[in-house]
């Protein structure tokens, strides 16, 4: 039975609201700055800024930014971990028992990020709910609703070693699909249980048996991890594609990394004369942006989601932050929020670019903490997603992780860049391959263009082939031991911490 006609008109009705953002997007991010004040004004920040007074006045944000700081994680630790022992009404109001814990793999130790019930109904499932309302908007023809979705999550392991239902500690995802509407788990494979399996030696399997033969029309999760699963899938069912598994398999509403690395893979898996692509940009911190038009990879800032943004211009960082009405078309910034989760003008450590700003659309040009500037090259993840895409739809090549690291002159030798990568198909010539790479970036980056030039003072880019699930391998020793669907692999480093680490492990695994 197809219910997606008797779901679309309320999914419209979602989609409509935001064509207003175009002429409102002030006075909406105003409403939601004195909102979040007001509900946040008898805890001990609110207390502590006023945030009761703040709240009356029409347009708080001056004030507000004057008196409250920008703050990073390891401001607030201290505060986190005391709700977490189970304080109230210390950040945000009440009690809060579900963190999503980081991975810690870019950042040092794990962030646990407070997830609270305001957070979870105004920004996290109503993100959900946006990016299926734009998908279905702009495909008349959908049958979404006419099977189940698969959704790939994590789990609630984490390295506190908790192990109690008071306090819920772990992947974001987990915290989703434990906490979602009992209805929906009757559109949706696995059961919660399979869902939720820490260990990803049981789950994999569990997984695939679960979904295989499941009329599957809709799937959800972190590109690189759903590739594990879908070639279990392919593999389990003995057809060629996915789209053979599953038939009416229509969309991929997929987020957490850059999906272009592994386009050209799941073009291979699946048939492209009907499946789609739905970007997502949601993160532990909030769900900040959905793609509302299939035909352009920028995505639409949600601005009605209990959040208020700050940015500041990556160019001019000891500039002030501006707001959501003051920002400049095509300017990179890293994103700072004022959210319900009792994040006050935090660094969230990433970057996005803004394409529009009547309304704002963005994308995501990578993080503040992940590139490579070891010799004045400045080389920013956004860089490498782009010329890793272009090289391998060039070669015919796809990927399934990788990480690249600077390499310091010595002796003789200049320095170049070290890219350690995992294929899913290697490409004919290693070597071309890096030399299209390293024209792609010289087309992308003025700065590495310079440092180039003549290889005067870098030399060309180098690329070692290390083993399959060697990347899960590296994931598993970060994560304390465990693996999840959020965790994800740094894409450029400026020092040789993990490429070092990575590079250590390959004599104890076989190549394939």
């Amino acid at each position: 039975m197809d219910l997606t006609p008797l779901m679309r008109p309320y999914f419209e009705m979602i989609a409509r609201r935001t064509d207003k953002w175009s002429v409102a997007s002030k006075d909406v991010q105003l409403r939601q700055l004195r909102s979040l004040l007001r509900r946040a004004s008898g805890c001990e920040v609110g207390k502590k800024y006023d945030f009761a007074g703040l709240a009356k006045l029409e347009n708080p944000y001056g004030e507000f930014s004057r008196r409250v700081p920008l703050c990073d994680y390891e401001s607030i630790r201290s505060e986190v971990m005391r709700m977490i022992r189970g304080e109230c009404n210390v950040l945000w109001r009440g009690k809060c028992v579900n963190f999503a814990q980081s991975s810690g793999t870019s950042g040092g130790k794990s962030k646990y990020i407070p997830i609270t019930d305001d957070s979870l109904r105004r920004c996290h499932y109503k993100g959900a709910a946006d990016s299926v309302a734009h998908y279905l908007r702009s495909n008349s023809s959908s049958r979404l609703f006419s099977g189940k979705g698969m959704i790939l999550g994590g789990s609630f392991a984490n390295e506190l070693n908790l192990d109690t239902d008071k306090v819920r500690v772990g992947d974001l995802s987990a915290t989703l699909i434990n906490k979602i509407n009992p209805f929906i788990n009757f559109y949706r494979v696995p059961d919660k249980h399979t869902a939720l399996l820490p260990d990803w030696k049981v789950k994999l399997p569990a997984l695939v048996n679960a979904a295989k033969d499941a009329h599957i029309t809709n799937i959800s999760g972190v590109p690189s991890w759903f590739l594990t699963v879908a070639k279990e899938i392919v593999k389990a069912r003995g057809v060629e594609t996915l789209s053979e598994a599953w038939s009416d398999l229509e969309v991929f509403f997929h987020g957490g990394i850059s999906f272009e690395p592994y386009r050209e893979e799941y073009n291979r898996l699946t048939d492209p004369a009907k499946m789609h692509y739905v970007e997502n940009y949601n993160a532990s911190e909030g769900f900040f942006a959905v793609q509302n038009d299939p035909d352009d990879k920028s995505m639409l800032l949600t601005i009605d989601n209990d959040i208020f943004y700050e940015f500041v211009p990556v160019s001019d960082p000891e500039n002030d932050p501006v707001s959501v009405w003051d920002l400049e078309k095509g300017r990179v910034y890293e994103l700072l929020i004022t959210s319900s989760n009792g994040l006050w003008r935090y660094h969230t450590g990433d970057t996005v670019r803004v394409y529009e700003t009547t309304p704002v659309k963005i994308r995501i040009s990578g993080r503040t903490k992940c590139f490579i500037n070891a010799f004045g090259e400045e080389l920013m993840e956004e860089n490498a997603e782009r010329a890793i895409a272009e090289v391998c739809c060039q070669t015919g090549a796809s990927i399934v992780n990788y990480t690249a690291a600077p390499v310091f002159a010595e002796g003789s030798h200049r320095g170049r860049h070290q890219w350690l990568i995992e294929w899913g198909r290697r490409p004919a010539d290693e070597n071309d391959f890096a030399m299209r790479l390293d024209a792609e970036l010289r087309k992308l980056n003025s700065d590495y263009d310079a440092k180039r030039a003549n290889t005067i003072f870098l030399d060309p880019p180098e690329i070692i082939t290390v083993p399959r699930g060697i990347f899960d391998r590296w994931l598993h020793s970060v994560g304390n031991g465990k693996l999840g669907g959020q965790r994800k692999v740094p894409r450029l480093s400026n020092t040789r911490k993990i490429a070092d680490v990575v590079l250590e492990m390959i004599p104890y695994l076989e190549f394939p």
